[in-house]
């Protein structure tokens, strides 16, 4: 048996001489500026960073909630306008209304146990219906987070210059534009402070639409019997004119069209991650409160509507035709009500909020796996995904621009991704049930259900909408799936020609040495930024050596290990990641012994490698005077525009900031044809 070598742990000496700094640069103003506007970095070291950064349930309920009950805001509306003369049959879809909140609602709650570290619609259907799927469902996702954006800031702009003199509507566009680059902005300081931030809003919704419901049912309370036998009347007269089959089709269209309302019940699933320990109690807790709030708000107005007989008016919501109704002999009635659709249209904005949390969770899945550039998957200074949030927050700008901040333009494209979404991930969780369960009938049941309204729902939406404009959303699904697939390919075509360094290099024969020790810090060392031990990493080590043979006296191999989405889940999974980082150096320390070259290593773990590797190849350079960096990058033999975008660079990125701060550092290459 070989004699293991001595364990050699991560060096850190004193300091021997300091690295001159350079002088302050020219940039430190926009920094600063940067600092106000986005808050102060996280620290991973931070102690307690995980409780800081998540969210309980009431938080969380306001975060990811709020796209669902503002969708009470138009989605109720749209059901019961489909109903025409038949306004009794708003008992029935109310009580469909609410039924399917809770049915979907309880579907995602075992979605929440099967995967609880995030279980959005793109991990269930990749994990429970291949890859394939789980690529189709994570495109419609990341188009409807786009529409829920766009959706709700546009909705909330219709709502909010309601109120404004006509001659100043010119400004609604501008200011929709300048609220998405506010949640923006908002959203990459981080998700607990724009949740903070926007709870007042949140709670004076529920707190209007508590009296609005509450009082209006109250108010006509003594009508019920009347509404019951209108109902029994409705039945009688519909079933002789237009026939059982008729009023089922009617109800059934009703309810497809009202879909708007069951938005936003998948983001709890897929907003794990920044749940507070624990997790699943917490999520199942914010579910709860998601689906009641919704299911009462939802068929409460639908109820209302039939009570007072609320009919269109020309340029105004049903729920403010509600609101002026029901208060109209109220001490104040003019402020209640405008303080009722000021709260919807502010909540709106708050639904945006669904958008920007989720949305970039569900990019920086795919890039995890390849399907998106790897670079959406890093975390910013402030421990947020800061590159998903800037690119959510441009196309949600754009599409606001292309569609001229027209509601009507953009609610036909929306809700048909959610529905492709939710049959997915409930034809998954029915497939998993009678495969790995198939006695447990109950969840069987439940998810069969699911499903059938779900993919009913879906079906009715898109032939209806089809026309409409919700092609366009088809269209746009079918091109981001094409862009993935494409993505996906060109890391496996990198990594398949990178495979062959690593069948040639990772069991590379080469002579064993006794332990050559530490580099002596007075001559010539090499510092090389390493990741994995791999191929790649071998034969930069042998290219240096083969490049300056016998002038470096030592080596020292700085890593860093990158935290991500993928890592950032909680404390076990960064002690992980710091282990896994260890291990890496550790073999190469071994690498170098068998070289029989004297050898260091520097470890720590972060969410940027520039930033990282520039401070450990600094400690470095004060601990060996006479160093010189060196760092591989894969170069190709004809590079194209989306190499730079699909590959980091980070080399480049490292050598011109040692550069600035006076040391040395050469790019090795590694070619790809």
């Amino acid at each position: 048996m070989p004699e293991q070598p001595p364990e050699r742990p991560t060096v850190e000496p004193p300091a021997s001489r300091p690295v001159p700094s350079p002088p302050e640069p020219e940039g430190e103003r926009p920094h600063r500026l940067r600092r106000l506007l986005f808050g102060r970095p996280r620290s991973l070291a931070e102690r307690g960073l995980f409780h800081s950064v998540s969210l309980v349930p009431l938080l969380a309920w306001i975060g990811l909630g709020a796209d669902g009950l503002s969708s009470s805001s138009y989605g109720p509306e749209e059901a019961y306008r489909a109903l025409g003369g038949h306004t009794w049959l708003a008992i029935v879809l109310a009580a469909m209304v609410a039924g399917t909140i809770f049915l979907i609602s309880a579907g995602y709650r075992r979605i929440i146990d099967l995967f609880p570290h995030g279980g959005g619609g793109y991990v269930v259907a990749t994990k429970l219906l291949g890859e394939r799927a789980g690529l189709v469902s994570g495109a419609a996702l990341l188009v409807d987070y786009v529409l829920t954006i766009t959706v709700s800031i546009a909705a909330a702009g219709d709502a909010l210059f309601s109120f404004v003199p006509s001659p100043l509507h010119f400004a609604k566009l501008p200011v929709e534009a300048f609220l998405v680059l506010a949640l923006t902005a908002l959203n990459i300081r981080g998700v607990r402070e724009s949740v903070l931030a926007l709870s007042p809003i949140f709670v004076a919704f529920v707190a209007t639409h508590v009296v609005l419901i509450g009082a209006g049912i109250a108010a006509h309370a003594d009508r019920l019997p009347e509404v019951a036998d209108s109902f029994r009347a409705g039945m009688r007269s519909g079933t002789q004119t237009v026939g059982i089959l008729g009023l089922g089709s009617l109800l059934v269209y009703a309810y497809s069209l009202g879909g708007g309302t069951y938005t936003g019940i998948e983001a709890v699933s897929n907003g794990l991650p920044i749940m507070r320990e624990p997790r699943v109690h917490t999520a199942r807790r914010t579910m709860s409160y998601m689906s009641w709030s919704l299911a009462l708000t939802a068929a409460g107005l639908l109820l209302c509507y039939l009570l007072f007989d609320v009919a269109p008016a020309e340029g105004r919501t049903l729920n403010a035709v509600l609101a002026d109704t029901l208060s109209a002999s109220w001490p104040g009635a003019r402020a209640f009500a405008l303080a009722t659709i000021v709260s919807e249209g502010a909540l709106l904005v708050v639904a945006a909020q669904a958008g920007f949390a989720d949305g970039p969770r569900v990019m920086a899945n795919m890039a995890v796996d390849s399907w998106m550039p790897r670079r959406l998957a890093s975390l910013s200074e402030r421990l947020t995904t800061q590159n998903g949030i800037a690119l959510m927050g441009g196309a949600a700008l754009a599409a606001l621009v292309w569609a001229g901040g027209d509601l009507r333009r953009l609610v036909t494209m929306y809700s048909i991704n959610v529905f492709l979404t939710f049959s997915l991930s409930m034809f998954g969780m029915l497939r998993h049930h009678l495969r790995i369960r198939p006695f447990h009938r109950g969840a069987a049941v439940l998810f069969a259900g699911a499903f059938t309204l779900c993919a009913t729902i879906l079906a009715v939406m898109t032939v209806e909408k089809l026309r409409e404009g919700a092609w366009l959303t088809l269209a746009t699904t079918g091109a981001v799936v094409a862009l993935c697939t494409a993505v996906r390919r060109h890391y496996r075509g990198v990594s398949a020609r990178l495979a062959s360094l690593d069948a040639a290099l990772l069991d590379l024969p080469v002579s064993s040495h006794a332990d050559p020790g530490m580099p002596d810090p007075r001559r010539p060392t090499a510092a090389i930024m390493v990741a994995a031990y791999s191929g790649l990493g071998i034969h930069t080590v042998l290219n240096l050596l083969r490049s300056f043979p016998g002038y470096f006296a030592g080596l020292v191999f700085v890593s860093v290990g990158l935290v991500d989405s993928g890592e950032f889940k909680g404390e076990a999974e960064l002690d992980s990641l710091r282990r896994r980082t260890d291990e890496q150096l550790r073999r190469y320390a071994e690498l170098a012994r068998r070289l029989g070259v004297p050898s260091a290593t520097y470890g720590s773990i972060g969410t940027d490698p520039v930033d990282e590797g520039e401070k450990l190849l600094l400690r470095a350079a004060r601990d060996y005077p006479r160093i010189v960096c060196f760092a591989g990058q894969v170069i190709f033999q004809r590079e194209r525009w989306y190499d730079r975008l699909l590959h980091n660079g980070t080399a480049y990125a490292v050598q011109k900031r040692l550069q600035w701060r006076g040391l040395p550092m050469m790019i090795l290459p590694v070619r790809v044809r």
